[in-house]
Order: structure tokens, then C-alpha cells, then sequence
């Protein structure tokens, strides 16, 4: 990335601005399965499509330009990606996670790598003494989410990373809510960051996709290796479609961003909301963290409700957000983690996690602020009346 650019103009401006061959202002998409080779003794750079496609390096360029890695890794799913960073390790090994992670990461530690012999320990990352307790002579890897899903926790990533490499361990990091735009974990100490880049990085619910930087050549060769064995590979056309996303980050993190801002304001004020979760706020335990390791607090906020009838009849009389699984759209998305993101994780571990049946999670799209405002206000108006109606019979 040019030390002369800003990030904002380096979103448009990189290696992959102008095609080389024809001076096409967008990266061409190469649907080529199979590439042929010009000699028998020496191939070229392309050979087979699991193994390298130019549509998809193109992103895996991008991707680690933006994150200042030395390398990064395009796939079908973000949690194909976390899977496979996963595989870098052995059985044997202990991981520890943050408690309050995404429901896919908690079914692939719970369910799947504890089966190949890999344990884990969750613990309360804004703990660093939890944190410390939580090593095992065999830990090899501290999972990191910040901010976390849905409860917006957000961990020191600087501390975690300072803490793994006392302990010759890795330390990954999702990035999915904040993206290289306001948070650079490699640059504080991380080995790897994954993203779903179904969220904000592709921004438009038309694409799902995972992405990986490495910052280490070596562990990323290692890396590689995995990606090419295990295959789930991210497609041209939706690299193409991941790519064209990334145009547009800057002004739609902005906008959403300024808006969540004012939500999480307003949501402060609501009789019938018992909590907000926004780490923008100065009343999230973490904002002093949130300040000095971002430059945002991202555009995804939750919010918990008096109780699960009041939560129903809110979301019933919402009008303006898509209510839906997945976030970081150019539409508002309203989510209930219990049945959506966290859905498999038992109730008992989501209420331990403060994942209660009343909270709701916002990721704010781009809509006049005004409008979202008004929406809510309504519906929650609606939802007092009800309930006031029902409790005076």
C-alpha cells in the first residue's frame, strides 16, 4: 500500500486498479477451471482453479493490502475461513476463545475440533487474569472477537497478543465487525484476521464470503497449503462481487457508522430497552480500550428489552429494517441472536453470556437516521401501549 495514499483513496487506487492487458478499469472475472501449460517441465503460474484463480488473488491482494499482512486467502464462507485457520493446528493442542463469539465458531470448537483431539477453554477476554488462568502447557492459540457478537464485549488485542507470545502461541482475530477501515489487528501483534466478508466488506447481501490475512510469509505458505487442500475456495464471480464492495467501504462505514452512533443514543433513553451494547458509548465498560485500539466503534449495536413479549411485539411493528440472519449491509438488518446467529449455542451458554430471549441486534445500514429514529420510536410507542394494556387487565 503506498505510504502516500490514505486508506480511503487505497480502497480504488491499488495493484488491481487498471487491467494490465486491456486498461479495464474493473478486474476481469476468469470463470477458467483449468489453465493450459505452455511447457512440460515448467508450469505456469495457474494451473488449476482450487489452487489459484486471478479474479480471486486479485482480492487475496487486496484484502492484504488493507490489512497489512503479506498475504491473504479468499473463501466460500467466513466460516470456511475460520475452519481452516483452525486446521493449523494438532491434536493435542488447547485454544483459548472468547466467551462471547459468534454461534458458528462456538459449534465448530464445541463440536467439531474437540472431536480431532483439540481442546478449549472459554473465558471473558476483557479478563486478562481470566485470560492468564485459562493457559494450558498445550495452549496454542488464543481466539480472539472484538467487538464480540452479539454483546459488543471488546478485548485489549495488543494485551491477548503480548500474552500468546510469552507462550509461543498464535493469536487470531475476526475483524468482521470493524474491517481494516477502523481496526488493524496485525499491526497490533495478531498472526492471523478473518473476516466473514459476507458483512461489510461485500456491504450489499448479495455475496457470502470469508477472507484470511497472514502476517508471517511462513505461517502464510502454511496457510496456503491448507486453503488448497481443504478447497473451499471463494468463486470469481463472487470475488468480483467482494471486490466491488470494497469500493465503497469508506463512505458506507461512514455513514452507518454516524447513524449507529445516534441510535445507540437513542436506545439509551428508551423506558422499555434494559441495555444497550455499543462500545461508541461512554458507558460501555470498554470504551477506553475501544478508543485506543480502533478509530470507530463500528455500525452494529444490540440492545436487550424488559422481556421477551415486549421484544415480539417491537419486532412485529418495525417497519424500515430487514428482520434477518447476517449484518453489515447497505439495508438495516435487525437480528435475534438466540434463534439466528447464536442459535446453536444452548440456552444455558447464551444466557451465561448475557444472550438473553429479549435482546435484539442492530446493524445499521445506510437509511436517513431520521427515518430508522421515527421507525423505532413507533414500534416501541406500539409496544408500550400493548403491554400497558395487558398488564391493567
Amino acid at each position: 500500500m503506498s505510504d502516500s495514499f490514505t486508506f480511503q483513496t487505497n480502497l480504488l487506487h491499488n495493484k488491481h486498479k487498471i487491467d494490465p492487458e486491456t486498461g479495464a478499469v474493473s478486474v476481469p472475472i476468469q470463470h477458467a477451471s483449468t489453465f493450459h501449460q505452455y511447457d512440460i517441465d515448467t508450469f505456469g503460474k495457474y494451473d488449476y482453479a482450487r489452487s489459484g484463480n486471478p479474479t480471486r488473488e486479485a482480492l487475496e491482494d487486496v484484502i492484504a493490502e488493507l490489512e497489512e499482512g503479506s498475504r491473504g486467502f479468499a473463501f466460500a464462507t467466513g466460516m470456511a475461513a475460520i475452519s481452516t485457520a483452525f486446521m493449523l493446528l494438532s491434536k493435542g493442542d488447547h485454544v483459548v476463545i472468547t466467551e462471547d463469539v459468534y454461534g458458528g465458531t462456538f459449534r465448530m470448537v464445541s463440536q467439531v475440533l474437540i472431536r480431532f483431539g483439540i481442546s478449549h477453554t472459554f473465558v471473558d477476554m476483557t479478563d486478562l487474569e481470566a485470560v492468564k488462568n485459562a493457559i494450558q502447557p498445550n495452549t496454542k492459540l488464543f481466539y480472539v472477537e472484538t467487538p464480540s457478537n452479539p454483546t459488543l464485549k471488546v478485548t485489549d488485542i495488543k494485551a491477548i497478543c503480548d500474552i500468546a507470545k510469552e507462550h509461543d502461541a498464535l493469536t487470531f482475530v475476526d475483524n468482521t465487525f470493524l474491517t481494516p477501515e477502523f481496526q488493524k489487528p496485525l499491526a497490533l501483534g495478531a498472526d492471523i484476521v478473518l473476516h466473514s466478508a459476507t458483512k461489510f466488506l461485500g456491504g450489499h447481501s448479495d455475496v457470502v464470503a470469508g477472507l484470511a490475512v497472514v502476517k508471517d510469509p511462513e505461517l502464510a505458505e502454511k496457510f496456503y497449503f491448507l486453503q488448497n487442500s481443504f478447497g473451499s475456495v471463494l468463486g470469481p464471480q463472487d470475488s468480483w462481487l467482494v471486490l466491488r464492495g470494497l469500493k465503497t467501504l469508506h463512505v458506507r462505514m461512514k455513514q452507518s457508522v454516524e447513524s449507529a452512533i445516534k441510535l445507540a443514543k437513542f436506545f439509551e433513553q428508551q423506558p422499555l430497552v434494559r441495555k444497550v451494547y455499543y462500545p461508541g458509548l461512554e458507558s460501555h465498560p470498554q470504551y477506553d480500550i475501544q478508543q485506543k485500539q480502533a478509530t470507530s466503534a463500528g455500525a452494529v449495536l444490540s440492545f436487550d428489552l424488559h422481556n421477551e413479549e415486549i421484544m415480539r411485539t417491537f419486532v412485529n411493528h418495525v417497519k424500515i429494517p430487514v428482520f434477518a440472519v447476517s449484518l453489515g449491509a447497505v439495508e438495516s438488518i435487525l437480528s435475534y441472536p438466540a434463534k439466528m446467529s447464536h442459535a446453536a449455542m444452548p440456552e444455558e451458554e447464551r444466557t451465561q453470556r448475557g444472550i438473553t430471549n429479549s435482546l435484539l441486534r442492530l446493524s445499521v445500514g445506510l437509511e436517513n437516521v431520521d427515518d430508522l429514529i421515527k421507525d423505532f420510536s413507533d414500534a416501541l410507542e406500539k409496544a408500550d401501549q400493548i403491554h400497558s394494556i395487558q398488564s391493567q387487565g
